[in-house]
């Protein structure tokens, strides 16, 4: 994985997260009610803003790269959160999916835009097989999101999780690849 893979939708354009993205993911990723269900605690200053994009800007590199996109408005190019495949496992040809949003993006049907171009980008340009995602059981509008998208919930990870001061229980999801293309 050389250049970054730009990916664009009738309104979106996913692109790399870079430094300019600083206030928008403080922004996201400090607002507790986004963070709620993310399955990290809120940051708090620019620096941890920097440091995410040093992690997701690391994903691409090996033994197991990903790619996290930066999730962009055409219409006025405000960023509106990301979204990525990640715990990319060749051999076993699977990954995992995450993604978060402003506030104030929700309800429009971005995430479901944004992700109807990286899962086939995932399948065809990582070769993978399965993809993978975990919600936490009250996340109900993420778990019709992954419904729409053809996952399949699989059963519930016990306490699988830690953020907000305790263990969390996570759904675990899976979508193959001949289920998305043919679904």
């Amino acid at each position: 994985m050389n250049d970054f893979p730009t990916l664009q939708t009738e309104r979106l354009i996913l692109r790399e997260i870079v430094s300019d993205d600083i206030p928008g993911l403080l922004s996201i990723h400090g607002d507790p009610v986004v963070m709620r269900w993310f399955g990290a605690d809120p940051i708090s200053d620019p620096q941890q803003a920097a440091r995410l994009v040093e992690v997701f800007s690391g994903w691409r590199q090996l033994p197991n790269p990903g790619v996290r996109w930066g999730i962009e408005r055409k219409s006025d190019h405000a960023f509106l959160g990301s979204c990525g495949l990640f715990n990319w496992v060749r051999a076993a040809q699977n990954g995992s999916l995450g993604y978060e949003l402003a506030q104030a993006a929700w309800g429009c049907g971005y995430m479901l835009e944004a992700l109807n171009a990286v899962l086939p980008w995932g399948f065809e340009s990582m070769a993978l097989h399965r993809v993978e995602a975990r919600v936490h059981p009250d996340n109900q509008k993420s778990r019709t999101l992954l419904r729409k998208l053809g996952f399949v919930e699989e059963g519930c990870l016990r306490e699988v999780a830690y953020w907000a001061g305790r263990h969390q229980d996570l759904l675990q999801f899976g979508l193959l690849r001949r289920e998305y293309l043919t679904g």
